[in-house]
């Protein structure tokens, strides 16, 4: 089967391509993902369970980055085996400059065996579909989420560095009104002495 499909993010490349080599954001984008282990830069680990027709499947497979072309390209490849069959495939993920952001493409082909296939392409295929749409569409909202916490957290830094700098002027201003104060004072008893 093949699937292809595009989203636009709100994001700078760099940062897209740094979020889909990140194992976490990976992880929390995988539908059914249990287990992610990152074993090298370029190879992962994994676990999901999945409803595909009638069954449950729980698939563990190893993913693999090929054809690296930072920060443009890359192509996923996994395979992963379950009771019920196994699956294959690999995704080419493309990234390119687009107004306000970042376009991500994918073109997927997958295939299935086993018992799995008993539910028939159709459904398969729709389930993939739905799948790739549920991984693309949670790992942009999950980056443009990431984003707009690392821009809170860079506010709240400069807030609070903004309060240290108007507490040290304060503390600097109550010293010199406590030594101007005193100044005036000793100058008053200074000119009632003589």
């Amino acid at each position: 089967m093949k699937l292809s499909g595009s989203y636009q993010i709100n994001l700078e490349k760099q940062k897209v391509w740094e979020a889909l080599n990140d194992a976490e954001i990976l992880r929390k984008s995988i539908p059914g993902c249990e287990k992610f282990i990152k074993n090298s830069d370029t190879e992962f680990a994994a676990t999901a369970t999945n409803k595909i027709g009638p069954f449950n499947a729980s698939f563990t497979g190893d993913i693999q980055l090929k054809e690296i072309n930072a920060p443009d390209s890359y192509i996923i490849e996994g395979s992963g085996n379950s009771p019920v069959g196994f699956a294959s495939g690999k995704a080419k993920v493309k990234l390119e400059d687009a107004e306000g952001g970042t376009k991500l493409s994918y073109e997927v082909e997958a295939n299935v065996g086993g018992k799995i296939v008993q539910v028939g392409s159709r459904l398969i295929d729709m389930t993939a579909k739905k799948m790739a749409d549920i991984f693309f569409g949670k790992f942009s909202e999950l980056i443009s989420s990431e984003s707009i916490l690392s821009e809170i957290e860079n506010m709240k830094e400069e807030e609070t560095q903004q309060k240290e700098k108007t507490n040290i002027q304060k503390k600097i201003n109550n010293k010199y009104i406590f030594y101007l104060s005193a100044l005036v004072l000793l100058v008053i008893v200074g000119y009632l002495i003589i």
